[in-house]
């Protein structure tokens, strides 16, 4: 593979479909584009043509659109065909660009070579893979603000705040004895530079709230064996997702089921009902029932309306909410956040509301901050550090060189700095043709 490769992808659905779009990017994408469909005289015009094969014969009738470079996605000469949906049409496309010496592209490459000629940075391209894969409102919103180059510009404009600071630093290190250098820099800068550090804290604060919009925000079901568990994540999902008994320890493993509420993912996990046992199987479902339990955003606590409390110890730091199961066959009704029944549906959407709401509030708490992925809580993270240790420094030398690698992590994040390792890993998770 190579950079100077021109490549070519469908970057339409699957076929057969109504229509097929073929792109194509390189410096022989409109050279090549040309043999297929005549000459394209003016570009971003669609022109309807007759693609021919390299026997004349025809090959289909569609649009052909150019992009000349830099003006196009990837900053290279881009050619779009617009052709009818079929898989035939699409091989026999195929079959003569590779003709010409053109090559399929790899999964993303087209927003790598975007990433590498400038036309994207890599916060950019993060939100346009999420913007691909969204499958909820909230997800769509939330990758529109990555992509559309915000969140960079915080980035960026941070990263320009700690060169200054650490230039104002150097100059009174280099230029004390100047009369145009000021004679201290603490009030100037070291003020500027806490602000600074309080603002990626507050981002670091938002980042879990970013990634619950992104993956899910993540319920665990938990409580003693049969207490209706599995029950209730049959009827959220509305099917059968688990098997239900009588039988004591009939869930043995994590099953889950997504969904789309409010405009949120949410992610429920049923979970093997957790008691002392000497089967080894079951012991096992335990373990990852507790483990679910560390990585929720919420706990669910489930028991029958005549039984109290399952009795183990839930982790801190965790919202736990107390659900009466079988409230349509109660004789007696404990106290609970909300009682329900699988089986009639009744506090079903009472329990959906109430989740709608917590999600919302964290998501309108953090809105504006347009948190990022784990990767940009860690160099966020990062950063705060190395600005911490600059606070807390007293030999300026030093002190600017903590700014120094705190600028530098914030670079990683959009992909200024030392990012190449990433790249395969990032671009990865793109679709073949984008």
């Amino acid at each position: 593979m190579r950079a100077d490769d021109t490549i070519f992808a469908l970057s339409s659905g699957s076929l057969p479909a109504g229509l097929a779009v073929i792109r194509l990017s390189g410096p022989r994408a409109i050279s090549v584009s040309e043999k297929l469909a005549g000459p394209l005289p003016l570009p971003r015009h669609a022109y309807l043509r007759t693609l021919r094969k390299s026997d004349g014969s025809v090959l289909d009738r569609g649009l052909v659109i150019s992009f000349p470079a830099p003006n196009s996605f990837t900053g290279e000469d881009c050619v779009e065909l617009h052709l009818h949906g079929s898989r035939a049409v699409a091989a026999t496309v195929y079959d003569e660009l590779v003709l010409e010496n053109l090559r399929l592209a790899e999964a993303g490459e087209f927003s790598k070579r975007a990433l590498e000629n400038g036309k994207l940075d890599l916060v950019e391209a993060e939100g346009l893979s999420d913007l691909l894969r969204a499958e909820t409102e909230m997800q769509r919103r939330l990758a529109i603000e990555q992509s559309d180059g915000g969140l960079s510009s915080v980035y960026t404009g941070w990263a320009f705040e700690l060169t200054r600071a650490r230039a104002l630093i150097e100059a009174e290190l280099d230029f004390a004895d100047e009369d145009d250098v000021p004679g201290s820099v603490s009030d100037s800068v070291w003020l500027s530079v806490g602000r600074l550090k309080r603002a990626i804290d507050l981002q670091l604060s938002a980042t879990r709230s970013g990634e619950i919009i992104r993956d899910g925000y993540q319920v665990a079901i938990v409580g003693a064996p049969n207490v209706g568990k599995s029950s209730l994540l049959n009827a959220l999902a509305n099917k059968d997702v688990a098997i239900v008994t009588e039988i004591a320890g009939t869930t043995r493993d994590v099953l889950h089921v997504d969904l789309d509420l409010g405009g949120f993912l949410v992610r429920f996990f049923d979970t093997a009902g957790i008691r002392e046992t000497t089967d080894v199987v079951e012991k096992e479902g335990i373990r990852r029932a507790h483990l679910v339990l560390e990585r929720a955003d919420l706990v669910l606590l489930l028991s029958d309306v005549d039984e109290t409390s399952a009795g183990f110890e839930l982790p801190h730091a965790i919202p736990v909410w107390r659900i009466n199961t079988k409230s349509d066959a109660a004789t007696t009704r404990t106290l609970a956040d909300i009682s329900i029944s699988a089986k009639t549906g009744d506090g079903l959407d009472i329990l959906k509301s109430a989740i709608i709401k917590n999600v919302s509030e964290r998501w309108e708490a953090i809105a504006s901050l347009k948190p990022g992925r784990l990767r940009h809580a860690q160099l966020l993270q990062s950063a705060s550090n190395f600005i911490e240790e600059a606070l807390e420094g007293s030999q300026l030398d030093m002190q600017a060189e903590c700014l120094r690698l705190a600028a530098e992590e914030l670079g990683r994040i959009t992909g200024k700095v030392d990012v190449e390792h990433l790249l395969d890993i990032i671009f990865s998770e793109f679709c073949i043709g984008k």
